[in-house]
């Protein structure tokens, strides 16, 4: 009896997945979609159902290697940017914001740190650990910390922190 009950119940939610769909306009121009047609109803064909798979990958991509030389000494620098935090949003405003690292072990003498914005130094190498950003444009950046020798090499780098900067647009007036 459970089986036939099952049964049953499952052609009646395949009868009413199914169901037909009418379009009713009234008098006033005013439309109306129903599954009860009315003597002056027209059957709207309705396409399949739109699909799509769900991703083959994890939804975190694992982080690119850290980038360091192993063979001047170096290669014991551990930076992280630890504000902003990854994929913050900077609201609407002149696109200031502050970016702050930590750095271990201590930074050797000549060593320094460059913050990068998009791949390009952004102000001068410093010992310090943090920054104050001015007039960034708006869009997406990704913000990351080197640590450079005397000549500028790159001895380690931080992971890319992505920040997304909203600022009012003089091409999209309201």
């Amino acid at each position: 009896m459970k089986h036939l009950l099952i049964l049953l119940l499952c052609t009646l939610l395949g009868a009413t997945a199914s169901a037909q769909v009418y379009r009713v306009v009234d008098e006033n121009g005013n439309v109306t979609f129903t599954d009860r047609p009315p003597e002056d109803a027209e059957p709207v064909d309705l396409g399949p159902t739109n699909t799509t798979p769900p991703p083959t990958t994890g939804l975190y991509p694992t982080p690119p290697p850290r980038v360091t030389d192993e063979g001047d000494g170096a290669s014991g620098y551990e930076i992280a940017i630890t504000s902003p935090a990854d994929q913050t949003i900077i609201p609407r405003g002149p696109g200031n914001f502050s970016v702050s690292a930590s750095v271990s072990p201590a930074l050797e003498s000549g060593h320094m740190l460059q913050l990068l914005l998009d791949g390009q130094p952004r102000q001068e190498p410093q010992a310090g650990s943090s920054w104050a950003l001015t007039n960034v444009f708006r869009g997406e950046h990704k913000v990351t910390v080197a640590v450079i020798d005397g000549d500028g090499k790159q001895l380690a780098t931080s992971e890319p922190v992505t920040v997304y900067v909203f600022r009012p647009s003089s091409n999209f007036r309201n």
